[in-house]
């Protein structure tokens, strides 16, 4: 883990070149090129604008020669049946079902409470409604790991906000159907349709439609570059909740903070993915080396080890800072996907976070609850995309619409100040829109159903 002392050594560090990172390594861009049937040299955007393009021109025949392709799989665009769905719910042990249905359960809790409201005020004459995206695609992967937590995150909120169709893709294991677990939490959920197939494939599947799978207007879910990158270029035929790169927490703590619980968070988002970025910033340099030597104690303990690894190499960093004023500055200019407040008195520093895509006060209140049972979705910006967007919600899945209707005697107010920025704009048409219901309004006989203005 890398450690660097000084609020300006570690904003080079952690906030020079940020973004999100869309590419690959070049050994996985030579055997998706080599799988593609193009010589090496081809980028991950060239290799997804191949997969999407052939997908959208062939349909399932491209869904299934790409999948065998590049995954070794012949599941082709199989939908799994509700019979296998149901089956796989009872074959995963009862207590893992009982815990998905506890996590589904805050989960929808949860948006059920920040779903966003239509309103109206007649003294105004203006308001909003609020309608759901009629169908929306679920993306899960399913590479390294199973995520059926992703499968609650993403679906259960779509249904709340009232989602009349939710379909679901992820990666088909070796027997040719996604896992029993990820399967069982997409019948937890409400999910309607799940097919076996993953990758930059099963986006354009669900963007474009193919002959099995149905044309979605919004596709939502993290994923692997390629997957990012495919809604990325699919985005203006259809809507995408947002795009998410490796997963980042960064923990603030001061002296009184507990080493080994900061050691155990940063090993448990260190484990997700080898491009992982677990940070901590502290005031105390003696915090930061008990940390580090607990880390060094417990990571071969993890199954994961070997990922964990690489990510607390690669792009873990111990930030020693002045003061927490400076440790709230960095965090915010930063701004990572979690934020976890492991200081004295955290609620009273929860003004200081501004670009985060969730906040954890207290040392119980840990990330890990968060990607699994805390209630709010897991999927969150990553990237330093926190400084403009959120995590998926209730007002991922609605649109709203503005709705105006004024009295004759407040569209004559409003109207005369239209007309004179219509005409300061050179838009008489516009302007002309107004006047002629003035006029109407100063007749004797008025009434926009008796006529037209120059009759």
């Amino acid at each position: 883990m890398r450690v660097v002392r000084g609020i300006e050594a570690a904003r080079q560090v952690l906030c020079s070149k940020r973004g999100l990172d869309l590419d690959a390594p070049p050994e996985v861009l030579e055997r998706t090129a080599e799988a593609l049937g193009r010589e090496t040299g081809l980028s991950a955007a060239e290799a997804v604008e191949l997969i999407v393009a052939d997908v959208r021109n062939r349909g399932d025949a491209a869904v299934r020669d790409i999948t065998a392709r590049l995954d070794g799989s012949d599941a082709g665009c199989a939908e799994v049946s509700r019979a296998d769905i149901a089956a796989a719910r009872g074959s995963v042990p009862a207590e893992v079902v009982d815990a998905l249905t506890v996590a589904a359960g805050r989960v929808r809790r949860f948006h059920e409470a920040s779903a966003p409201c239509g309103w109206y005020d007649e003294a105004e004459g203006y308001g909003q409604t609020v309608n759901p995206v009629e169908r929306v695609g679920v993306y899960v992967p399913g590479g390294t790991a199973r995520y059926p937590s992703t499968v609650l995150m993403a679906a259960v909120p779509a249904r709340v906000a009232g989602v009349g169709e939710i379909v679901m893709c992820t990666p088909a294991g070796d027997g040719g159907a996604p896992s029993p677990v990820t399967l069982a939490a997409a019948a937890e959920a409400g999910v309607d349709r799940v097919f076996g197939i993953g990758g930059a494939q099963a986006v354009a599947a669900m963007a474009y439609g193919t002959e099995t799978v149905p044309k979605m207007d919004m596709i939502c879910g993290p994923g692997n570059v390629f997957v990012t990158l495919a809604k990325k270029m699919v985005y203006g035929d259809v809507g995408i909740d947002g795009l998410y790169g490796p997963t980042e927490t960064v923990i603030i703590a001061d002296e009184s903070s507990n080493p080994t619980l900061c050691a155990v968070d940063l090993l448990a988002q260190a484990e997700h993915d080898e491009l992982a970025a677990p940070v901590l910033i502290t005031t105390s340099e003696k915090l930061a080396d008990t940390v580090i030597r607990e880390i060094g104690t417990r990571i071969g303990r993890l199954d994961r080890r070997k990922i964990a690894g690489e990510a607390i190499r690669g792009r873990g960093v111990a930030a020693i800072v002045d003061s927490l004023d400076e440790a709230f500055d960095l965090s915010n200019e930063f701004a990572p996907e979690h934020v976890s407040l492991a200081v004295a008195g955290p609620r009273a520093h929860l003004g200081r976070i501004r670009n985060a895509g969730a906040v954890f006060l207290g040392e119980f209140s840990h990330e890990v609850l968060g990607d699994y049972v805390a209630g709010p979705s897991h999927v969150m910006p990553t990237g330093g995309t926190a400084r403009f967007s959120s995590g998926i919600g209730v007002h991922s899945f609605v649109k709203l619409s503005p709705v105006v209707a004024v009295d004759e005697a407040v569209s004559k107010e409003l109207g005369r100040a239209a007309s004179l920025i219509a005409r300061a704009e050179g838009l008489t048409g516009h302007a002309e829109a107004a006047e002629v219901r003035d006029e109407l309004l100063q007749r004797p006989q008025r009434g926009s159903r008796q006529g037209s203005a120059g009759a």
